[in-house]
């Protein structure tokens, strides 16, 4: 069953990068880049202990594969996919996200998107973001927040969500260890007044970050979704 995902969710990729070839598009945060005129393809790999959506377990506490692809063209635009394994859906186990948007900013960055969640099979389960974020950088410290809203759609049973975070990241000096930190607030159809937080580190060499953070939440099952209960969340990412 892995493996068929696994190979689902490259396909998934591949198909962007075939689109990527003939548009001027672009990248999502923290992804390494090959620039080749305007336009920059970045992607990677993770594999994940446990899929953590806002302190909520989407693969039911087990390990998920998780491909990223994002091509971005110098004028900030950018478009990508994203993939995941999850818990049981209807028969059919995957998660695809396409994201885009416009992002920039130098002392303060911004950027200005949009996801659709995507579960094939289960097409009612499928909705809209539209996520802001900004950040900024002093010194070793980056700091930056988000809000994120779900409009009322069909399938959100005519209601809406917003969700409401801050993060930062400190790297530690004259080494390859970067400590991170966040917390998000929740409230409508996917979350009643919900908070989130999460406490991490990070290693990162020759293209490859190993990480792992503690996640948890204020409620001990959310929704319709999967356990929400406190744990340690290991990461092995590849990017290019």
């Amino acid at each position: 069953m892995m493996r068929t995902q696994i190979l689902k969710l490259a396909a998934a990729c591949a198909a962007l990068g075939s689109l990527a070839a003939a548009t001027p598009a672009f990248a999502q945060d923290e992804e390494a880049e090959e620039a080749e005129g305007p336009i920059t393809i970045s992607g990677g790999i993770a594999l994940v202990s446990d899929y953590r959506f806002r302190g909520v377990s989407l693969s039911d506490k087990d390990f998920a594969v998780q491909p990223t692809l994002t091509v971005k063209h110098d004028s900030g635009l950018y478009l990508g996919v994203w993939g995941s394994n999850i818990a049981d859906n209807a028969g059919d186990d995957l998660e695809i996200d396409i994201f885009g948007g416009f992002s920039g900013g130098d002392t303060v960055t911004y950027d200005i998107g949009a996801t659709y969640y995507i579960y094939p099979g289960v097409s009612s389960f499928n909705y809209v973001e539209l996520t802001g974020k900004l950040g900024t950088t002093v010194g070793p410290l980056t700091i930056g927040g988000q809000l994120s809203y779900v409009p009322s759609q069909d399938n959100t049973a005519d209601t809406d969500n917003i969700y409401v975070a801050t993060n930062a990241a400190i790297g530690i000096p004259n080494t390859p260890v970067t400590l991170t930190a966040s917390v998000g607030y929740e409230d409508g159809f996917f979350g009643n007044e919900k908070l989130d937080w999460s406490l991490g580190a990070s290693a990162s060499f020759s293209g490859f970050t190993l990480g792992v953070s503690y996640v948890d939440t204020d409620r001990r099952s959310t929704f319709a979704f999967g356990d929400s209960k406190a744990t340690a969340v290991f990461t092995l990412s590849y990017a290019f």
